[in-house]
């Protein structure tokens, strides 16, 4: 008997991938998540890190992979009596209307801020700015 005579074989096409737009609206989400998060330890006058995993070479020289925390860096900051709250796609700000950040008072207000940004970022308000952004990632200003 035939070892293929023993499996299920079918005919199958792969689906296709998630639309691009809905995987960038998905990774601007996850990061505006993380900033919320970051928000809530500078409240606390902690900071966030999250662990990630990299490789390195142990005692006998061998790779492995180990965890090590890294620091998420802040997409808000202090500035003229208040706090600018920038949405970040990589390492660009987004184009928000005229501006690219949005001014609170408090640090206290980054948070909602933060849930503005999600919430448009969910509705699709922002696919337009990171659009933009991506077909300008390869060229310098002058």
């Amino acid at each position: 008997m035939s070892n293929l005579s023993k499996l299920t074989v079918k005919s199958v096409t792969r689906a296709t991938k998630q639309d691009p737009v809905q995987q960038r609206r998905q990774k601007l989400i996850a990061g505006i998540e993380e900033q919320m998060s970051v928000a809530v330890a500078a409240m606390n006058d902690e900071s966030y890190e999250v662990a990630r995993k990299t490789w390195a070479k142990n005692e006998q020289g061998e790779k492995v992979l180990v965890e090590r925390m890294r620091k998420v860096r802040a997409w808000f900051f202090e500035q003229d009596g208040g706090w600018y709250v920038q949405c970040k796609y990589g390492s660009k700000a987004l184009a928000l209307g005229k501006g690219n950040a949005v001014f609170v008072n408090a640090l206290k207000d980054v948070q909602s801020a933060l849930v503005a940004l999600k919430a448009a970022a969910e509705a699709g308000e922002l696919d337009e700015a990171i659009e933009n952004m991506m077909k300008n990632r390869g060229k310098k200003a002058a």
